[in-house]
């Protein structure tokens, strides 16, 4: 692969790293990333769009690098690839910058591509498809014994966005901002400034997520929780869909489909698995808090 990178960049690479069918390299002190473009062209029209706007806005996400063709995507047996020069990777973004980042772009008909918002579609999808999965794989006993209590918690959260999707009705006071397939704690510039991973959706997605890793890196999740309250206004329908996303399991299922694909070990849920009661005890104390803004669902099979 270094030698095809080379020729299609016209650089010369003293040592490329891989990673799980990702590369990378760093020339004349700066680091770049080559790996598959997994998207849609009329995605990346967007992205690029988003980038500029991002730019204009003094916010230096990472930069696209055009081939010798003068393309961005390049043609490597048969599936296509992407360069990118990364940016500050070592800068972190709390949890008032996510705030701040959601005010900078919001959603036009010229990204429209990169929308997602159905998520009781998106979720009831995915679980049906593990559940397939479940039918037709042999699973190790970590997934085993554990997988249950997550497609229930699932479903639980599924269950939780119809009945508010019944209830209330998305509104133009609900802010859909330019968003992330996943967020992580802590917040590097390495994964929030990838434009590969961005998308629009609810502001409270990329909340969640945030809150939902920092539980599991060991942070004060509720404290965090708390400050992004007292920050923003909200409407009944987004701090009900904030909860609901906590709710779903990304923290475990995203685990769980990378040692499907052997991409990682099952062990790696153990952490996850052993801190269940103490999240179901966060699920509490969230609900409790949230509810001094708004109204929330009640769930009594659950937490009450």
């Amino acid at each position: 692969m270094k030698e095809t990178i080379e020729y299609y960049y016209n650089l010369k690479i003293a040592k490329l790293l891989t990673n799980k069918n990702n590369y990378y390299f760093i020339i004349d002190g700066k680091e770049y990333f080559f790996g598959q473009y997994l998207r849609t062209p009329q995605e990346l029209e967007d992205i690029l769009l988003c980038c500029q706007e991002l730019k204009f806005s003094n916010i230096n996400v990472h930069d696209f690098i055009y081939n010798i063709k003068n393309q961005l995507l390049t043609d490597i047996e048969g599936k296509k690839y992407i360069l990118l020069k990364i940016n500050n990777k070592n800068e972190k973004f709390d949890i008032i910058d996510l705030i701040d980042f959601n005010k900078k772009i919001k959603l036009s008909a010229k990204k429209k591509e990169l929308y997602r918002n159905n998520w009781e579609l998106l979720w009831s999808s995915k679980i049906d498809y593990i559940e397939s999965q479940l039918n037709e794989i042999k699973i190790d006993s970590i997934i085993h014994k554990s997988i249950d209590y997550y497609i229930g918690l699932s479903e639980i959260a599924i269950q939780y966005v119809n009945i508010i999707n019944n209830k209330y009705e998305l509104s133009e006071n609900d802010k859909i901002t330019l968003s992330h397939k996943r967020i992580y704690y802590p917040n590097y510039a390495l994964n929030y400034l990838n434009p590969l991973s961005f998308i629009f959706d609810l502001e409270v997605r990329d909340i969640a997520e945030y809150l939902k890793s920092a539980f599991f890196a060991g942070d004060d999740a509720l404290l965090e929780l708390d400050t992004y309250l007292k920050s923003v206004k909200l409407t009944p329908y987004s701090y009900n869909m904030l909860y609901a996303r906590l709710l779903y399991p990304t923290y475990y299922l995203d685990i769980y489909e990378k040692v499907v694909n052997e991409k990682e070990s099952s062990e790696k849920l153990i952490p996850i698995i052993k801190k269940s009661d103490e999240y179901n005890e966060f699920l509490k104390e969230a609900y409790s808090l949230i509810m001094k803004y708004a109204p929330l669902t009640k769930i009594d099979c659950l937490i009450y």
